[in-house]
């Protein structure tokens, strides 16, 4: 069995990146509920809303998947990029301003687009680290996109 060409592996995983962040073309998701298709029309209270006792607000579970594609980002082009501390998003972003609110949004497109540039660069998939820290933004932003938009139907009711 031949190995997958590393040109093809970029092109699906780029396909599942726009289904996931910005265009749905019917993998997996329902037409008009990517993430950013998701957003556009929260408000920052809406956003700054706990949904049940314990869970985070939307606006820390989109600063989460922003600071996720950081780390990711920075772990990919240097191994010895240091731990993050994952919990502090949920310790620290609860309540935002509709600046905040569009902030977070602007920083989520930009750590996006720069997870699109590191694909686009990157010619060799071999190491099983990086194919594995390639899908998991997949399936890690599709969990987060599942909770945000359950959130949102208790939110909206």
């Amino acid at each position: 069995m031949g190995a997958i060409d590393p040109q093809q592996f970029a092109r699906a995983l780029r396909v599942l990146l726009d289904e996931t962040f910005d265009d749905v073309h019917g993998y997996y998701l329902d037409r008009g509920t990517s993430l950013f298709e998701t957003l556009r029309d929260i408000t920052a209270a809406e956003a700054s809303i706990p949904v049940g006792g314990k869970c985070a607000t939307l606006a820390a579970q989109v600063k989460h998947i922003s600071f996720y594609l950081d780390v990711l980002a920075n772990s990919m082009r240097d191994p010895d990029y240091p731990r993050a501390d994952w919990d502090e998003i949920w310790r620290t972003v609860s309540n935002v301003t509709p600046h905040e609110w569009l902030a977070i949004q602007k920083e989520l497109r930009a750590n996006y687009d720069r997870i699109l540039v590191l694909i686009e660069e990157m010619t060799n998939w071999s190491d099983e680290s990086k194919i594995s820290s390639a899908i998991a933004i997949v399936a890690h932003t599709a969990y987060h996109l599942g909770e945000i938009r359950q959130a949102l139907c208790v939110i909206k009711s």
